[in-house]
């Protein structure tokens, strides 16, 4: 259904997306430097998860529904905002535990679900999506939201791989920071800002306007 020479290029340009820093990268690098290659992998399953979301909801209109009521955009970056404030303050607290020796390694689960949400809540993903995908797509091929689909499934699986062995190597970062004294609450305080920082970039991104 798809060509091969639309699917390479495709990829080549997913690479090139993943390749450009972004709130994505930023959550499994400090993710894995802060619980090592486990939180790296969690947080890349969290996000192809949410990938696959966003695909579905590109696919079927929902996007397209969200996008056209105005205060959506808004909604969702401030709820993506205060959600990432809410994990910076946790994030933060947690090097204080650290740094006692009481803190335990967050649950994989509960990474996989922060990742997840954190891109779901991201009104540029959702956009990016309805924009993106579209672009490879041949009508002349065959149905449509099935081209979508599996294009975004591509998609997922190739953020998958990237963010894995992105979490890995900021997760071998992590295990070295962890040899260094008061280091546990370094890597807390790493992620609390790196938190910070997503929601701040978050509170001050533009909202589309519309031509």
């Amino acid at each position: 259904m798809i060509d091969l020479a639309t699917l390479g290029l495709f990829l080549l340009a997913v690479l090139a997306l993943f390749l450009s820093p972004g709130p994505n990268m930023a959550f499994v690098l400090a993710h894995g430097v802060a619980q090592g290659p486990r939180g790296g992998f969690a947080a890349a399953i969290g996000i192809s998860a949410a990938d696959l979301v966003h695909t579905l909801c590109a696919a079927t209109g929902i996007t397209a529904l969200v996008a056209a009521w105005a205060p959506a955009f808004d909604l969702l970056r401030y709820a993506g905002a205060l959600y990432l404030l809410w994990l910076a303050v946790k994030a933060w607290r947690d090097g204080g535990a650290a740094a006692l020796g009481t803190a335990a390694p967050a649950p994989f689960a509960r990474i996989v679900r922060q990742a997840w949400l954190n891109n779901l809540v991201n009104p540029k993903a959702l956009l990016f999506f309805m924009l993106f995908l579209p672009q490879f797509v041949d009508p002349a091929r065959g149905h449509v939201t099935l081209q979508l689909v599996l294009l975004g499934g591509v998609l997922s699986l190739a953020a998958l791989a990237f963010n894995t062995l992105l979490g890995a190597f900021s997760g071998q970062v992590g295990r070295w920071l962890q040899r260094r004294p008061g280091a546990a609450r370094l890597q807390h305080r790493l992620l609390a800002v790196a938190m910070l920082g997503l929601a701040l970039r978050l509170l001050m991104l533009d909202r589309p306007v519309p031509r």
